[in-house]
């Protein structure tokens, strides 16, 4: 076969800041179809009707659901040592082949595939249970079917490429997804990775980092750059590589503070021939399919936050009773008890906000690209919180290792390697940072599709006069609804207080209230700011953080109640709802006096003086442990020099 007539770069593309959002912007869902809790909540309208009463799964996925767990508890407690994993950095290769055998790498498939055929709602409990075993086992799972071949196929493949690939899915292969590089993070406009039509195939040249699954997959999802030329459209596109084919090679298995059994490494392309019956989509949709992918895919590391909670919970719980300190348990001192009912309360929230939008996923009524985000955002953040907090109550304990512990003879209780684990979920699928840039986007969508181009500096007068008119019919409707709402009548959502439990109505109107002062702040933010609206990263997120506490509020509150409504532990969950809408109704308070109270301007002359070397003098007494080499490891095309520590696992 002949060389591919377009060259392959060797340097990376060249964007402006412009042209990167245009990117960013063209890969976003731009339509909504269907009605958004969240989106409405940022709009200052609490459409309670979305969420309550809280939907419920069907009783046939029930049964498969139950029925699956039950298996999937029994392996987790026979088959699996986490202390094992954590030692030899490793998951074994027995344990993988029983996780085939048992169905866990096709939870999501169709069984017409070969696949389980779980909902959404059970695959995240199954997540949750297998990551409380191992988070890598969970890493494994989630990133083999939540951004791997599995899902994109289900949403984007032909009825061939899914025939081909999900039985192989289901039962036999491991996969992985390929979009990050070593110079190119959340900022796909800049990928290098090069596709060049070459016949019925394309070349693929490239270098992808951190390959979650990479070292030991079977099948890939790559993300390349197909370059524009007669009949082809070009643009960011996915493909379905075998990860056998020649010229690939895994050049590096990536070690890191936690989740040491994870198989992520730096995978090189040199001149991959794919077929062009590979392609995922028509050229240039890669990203959409990737974004598209994630609006479900989220999903899953909350689902792995919510099994690190309730485990924190039982630990929390157990040790504190059995500690003492000046005469009574630690649990029982004010300082360590507030720390245990903010493990509680928060645990009971997540899940409550994992189960609601899980089930509106499997509904399929509702569009939850903002509520999977949200659910990611605060999932990963406030695990975090729970995990340290869980080291700080076991004190010098909390510490130490497991192994360590075991060795002088007391209980294996893993708790600094949890805070290790979790912590990469704040990066991972989006770091918290972009999630809030991405959500705080969606949040505003509204605005910019009335009035943007008013704030829009290459629009012309004429353009912008008609956004004018356009803006001030929508905002004339919508400013007055901001004023007043239910949140103001005493007996609103009265089906929240029934008798002889906490009052959890008073927390919804409060959310409703709050809903429209969130939506008064933004409107006035962008009123003030216009075009830079965008450079106020901080005011941002803290509008996505208020955002992401009211919904966790909505949703800890309508989940007490289907719980109170089907006689399970009602009264306790109206508890654990009260206990948290309190909390949370603080933290929303300080984030609203934040928007407006900050540090943001002196920040950035700080980092301007940082950057520009004027606080050097302040480095000066230390030395520097770092070893040699460059900030960003060299990604130029070209045939690897490195050994393939590619290891499918049979």
């Amino acid at each position: 076969m002949s060389a591919p007539n377009t060259p392959t770069p060797s340097s990376r593309p060249t964007v402006t800041e412009r042209e990167a959002r245009e990117v960013a912007e063209a890969a976003r869902e731009q339509d909504w179809r269907k009605p958004s809790f969240a989106k409405e909540l940022f709009l200052g309208r609490f459409r309670l009707d979305l969420i309550h009463p809280h939907p419920l799964p069907a009783d046939e996925d029930v049964q498969r659901g139950e029925e699956f767990l039950a298996k999937l508890r029994d392996f987790c407690e026979t088959k699996i040592d986490g202390s094992v994993i954590e030692r030899d950095a490793r998951i074994p290769d027995e344990v993988i082949t029983g996780l085939k055998e048992l169905g866990a790498f096709g939870m999501k498939i169709d069984t017409k595939y070969g696949g389980l055929g779980l909902t959404q709602v059970y695959y995240n409990k199954a997540l949750a249970l297998v990551g409380s075993a191992n988070p890598a086992i969970g890493a494994l799972l989630s990133a083999h079917q939540s951004i791997g071949v599995p899902q994109p196929l289900k949403m984007f493949g032909t009825q061939e490429q899914k025939d081909t690939f999900l039985p192989r899915c289901a039962r036999t292969d491991i996969s992985a997804f390929l979009l990050t590089e070593p110079d190119v993070g959340s900022d796909p406009a800049r990928l290098a990775t090069a596709a060049v039509p070459d016949g019925d195939d394309y070349v693929l040249d490239g270098v992808k980092l951190w390959t979650t699954n990479g070292v030991v997959a079977d099948l890939l999802v790559v993300m390349a750059r197909v370059p524009k030329s007669e009949g082809h459209k070009g643009g960011i596109t996915a493909f379905v590589v075998e990860a056998a084919s020649e010229g690939i090679t895994v050049e590096n298995r990536n070690a890191f503070m936690g989740l040491r059994g994870l198989e992520n490494g730096v995978t090189r392309f040199h001149r991959v021939r794919v077929p062009a019956a590979n392609r995922i989509g028509p050229e240039g949709a890669g990203l959409k399919i990737a974004l598209t992918t994630l609006n479900t895919g989220r999903l899953s590391l909350p689902a792995m936050c919510v099994g690190a909670g309730k485990w924190c919970l039982k630990i929390a719980r157990e040790w504190s009773a059995v500690r003492e300190q000046w005469g009574k348990p630690v649990a029982l001192h004010e300082a360590v008890g507030s720390k245990i009912s903010f493990i509680a309360a928060t645990t009971f929230a997540l899940e409550a906000v994992l189960d609601l939008s899980s089930q509106m996923a499997d509904e399929d009524r509702n569009d939850i690209r903002i509520e999977a985000a949200l659910a990611k955002l605060y999932g990963s953040e406030m695990a975090c919180l729970m995990a340290d907090e869980l080291v700080q109550i076991r004190g010098g304990r909390g510490f130490e290792t497991a192994a360590s512990l075991a060795a002088r003879g007391e209980r294996a209780v893993p708790a600094e390697q949890i805070l290790r684990d979790l912590r990469i979920n704040r990066i991972f699928e989006g770091s918290t940072e972009i999630m809030h840039l991405l959500i705080a986007r969606e949040a505003v969508d509204a605005h910019l599709s009335v009035a943007g181009d008013l704030i829009d500096p290459d629009k012309t007068l004429s353009d912008k006069a008609r956004a004018g008119a356009q803006a001030g019919v929508f905002y004339a409707k919508w400013l007055p609804k901001l004023v007043a709402g239910p949140g103001q009548l005493p007996r609103s959502y009265a089906e929240f207080h029934p008798s002889g439990h906490p009052d959890l109505s008073g927390h919804l109107r409060y959310v409703e209230r709050t809903a429209r002062k969130l939506a008064r702040s933004t409107f006035y933010a962008m009123s003030r700011w216009q075009g830079r609206m965008e450079t106020k990263q901080g005011f941002l997120g803290r509008i996505v953080d208020i955002g992401a506490e009211l919904f966790a509020m909505s949703a800890a509150c309508v989940r007490a109640e289907r719980l109170r409504a089907g006689g399970d532990h009602g009264r306790e969950a109206y508890q654990l709802a009260d206990a948290f809408c309190r909390q949370a109704r603080v933290r929303v308070e300080e984030l609203f006096g934040r928007l407006w109270t900050n540090t943001d301007d002196l920040d950035r002359k700080v980092v301007k003086g940082v950057l520009g070397g004027a606080y050097e003098w302040l480095e000066q007494g230390v030395v520097d442990p770092s070893g040699d080499g460059p900030w960003i490891a060299d990604a130029t095309p070209g045939e690897s020099r490195r050994a393939n520590v590619h290891r499918p696992i049979r």
